[in-house]
């Protein structure tokens, strides 16, 4: 799969000297959901508005499908949409001119046939006679969505699309991306959803204090710093674990009534069955087990605590 995006030693010092990025190198594929995740001022939008054409960089290059974002910004703007947190448009307009006023900024010719395709598949068709002020919040969000889409775009940058929404809607917007990228287009997404990068992304990148932290496939991220726990449901409380356990690692819980065993999915022997063995020496019995993985938001508070 080619490079769509190839983002190289991207630096973004503001005026009074704060570093948003720093030597930020990233390659985002053709036809892929890149799920960026990251605290609160860890630097995504400045990103993402660097990628845009909205903010200049300080250092570093950035080509999408090929071209400069800066010699050839008029290209590859087009190539983008993009999908901000707030919403920008004329309050009084109606939803169809906003949208197709959306598509002349780019210099594209007139298409209400598209217009149209992209109304019906958000769910706005009905309502393109409507002012833009009449719309509940979640209709305001699709807006933007379709906005983003009125040139038809090759990349969609969402940013924070479903901060603030119900979960039906976010739901349905998730449904909306899956179908986005069936179509051919590659899609950037920023969210403190955690669900949201585990339900669609099919690589997550995180960032924390300017710097990318990892970029990895979703899959193989949570299998290479995933871990497992194994939970035993003890018969009788134990007061503490046996000093000749100590090698396990074994915490208790639930005032005495559960010990669990944390190993890594990784590892050439997991210890399992080893530890089974010296419980049973230890006349420690249990009546019950289970095995729990690490979620993907286990995986990203521990990545970024490792960055503290």
């Amino acid at each position: 799969m080619r490079n769509l995006i190839s983002i190289n030693e991207l630096s973004k010092t503001y005026t009074g000297g704060f570093q948003a990025l720093k030597d930020i190198n990233l390659n985002i594929r053709d036809g892929e959901i890149l799920a960026l995740l990251g605290p609160n001022g860890a630097g995504k939008t400045t990103l993402i508005s660097i990628i845009c054409g909205i903010i200049t960089p300080s250092a570093g290059s950035v080509y999408v499908d090929g071209y400069n974002i800066i010699k050839d910004f008029r290209i590859t703007r087009s190539k983008i949409g993009l999908v901000p947190q707030e919403l920008t448009t004329d309050s009084f307009e109606s939803i169809w001119n906003t949208v197709t006023f959306s598509r002349g900024l780019f210099g594209k010719p007139s298409n209400p046939a598209h217009i149209e395709k992209v109304l019906k598949e958000l769910s706005l068709w009905d309502k393109k006679d409507n002012k833009v002020m009449e719309l509940s919040g979640g209709m305001k969000r699709r807006l933007l969505i379709a906005k983003a889409l009125s040139h038809e775009p090759k990349i969609l940058f969402l940013d924070e699309p479903t901060a603030g929404v119900d979960v039906k809607l976010r739901q349905d917007m998730w449904q909306l991306v899956g179908d986005l990228r069936k179509s051919g287009v590659t899609i950037i997404l920023t969210t403190h959803y955690i669900e949201e990068a585990e339900e669609i992304a099919d690589r997550v990148g995180v960032i924390n204090k300017g710097e990318i932290v990892v970029v990895e496939e979703k899959t193989e991220l949570m299998r290479k710093l995933g871990k497992k726990q194994l939970t035993l449901e003890l018969f009788k409380k134990l007061e503490a674990i046996p000093k000749h356990l100590s090698p396990f690692n074994l915490e208790l819980a639930r005032e005495g009534s559960q010990l669990i065993y944390t190993y890594d999915t990784q590892a050439e022997r997991t210890g399992i069955t080893t530890l089974l063995g010296e419980l049973h020496d230890a006349s420690i019995k249990f009546k019950d087990l289970s095995t729990t993985q690490s979620s993907l938001e286990d995986i990203f508070v521990a990545l970024v605590k490792d960055e503290q």
